[in-house]
């Protein structure tokens, strides 16, 4: 007859039985949170990049405003110094294709930007989204230097979420 060690009989515990349960629950869910969150930032990246590139772009809105005050000859700051406040504009602001809704005027907190059918962002016509593009500028260094913030804002599924972008403008005239 043969004889199996005693060894080879013995089994899990129940001690070894729970701590195995114990390590691989922890680590299922140290899993599922990290699928959670990508799922997430994944979900809402769409959003962060219309913000970043609207940032950017009003950014661009004030080196626009300042090259066309140098080749108007007047002062390379004009209307971009009211802006110390905040102040809002669309890519329309500025150009021949300005209306009222368009012209660099006082942040106002209840102004989304809208989604013309054309694909571009603006004040004046479009389907109105959560965005809030808001622009900041100072001077810190003096009359021949501007500090230009911009931040964008908007919300998503009850959460805010904000997007800033800072540039530095000087006078080149």
């Amino acid at each position: 007859m043969l004889r199996v060690s005693s060894f080879m009989q013995r089994g899990f515990s129940m001690i070894e039985l729970v701590a195995a349960i114990a390590i691989l629950s922890v680590g299922i869910l140290g899993l599922y949170g990290v699928f959670y969150s990508l799922a997430n930032i994944a979900y809402t990246y769409p959003l962060r990049l219309t913000a970043d590139y609207l940032a950017q772009e009003g950014i661009e809105i004030a080196k626009n405003i300042r090259d066309n005050n140098v080749l108007s000859q007047v002062s390379w700051s004009a209307g971009l110094v009211n802006c110390s406040a905040g102040c809002q504009v669309d890519y329309k602001t500025g150009t021949s294709a300005e209306g009222v809704a368009n012209t660099l005027s006082p942040y106002s907190d209840s102004s989304f930007l809208k989604l013309n059918a054309d694909g571009f962002y603006s004040y004046d016509a479009g389907t109105t989204t959560t965005f809030k593009r808001k622009i900041t500028v100072t001077q810190p260094g003096g009359a021949d230097e501007m500090r230009v913030d911009v931040q964008v804002n908007w919300s998503f599924k009850g959460q805010n979420f904000s997007i800033q972008n800072t540039e530095y403008l000087y006078n080149w005239n």
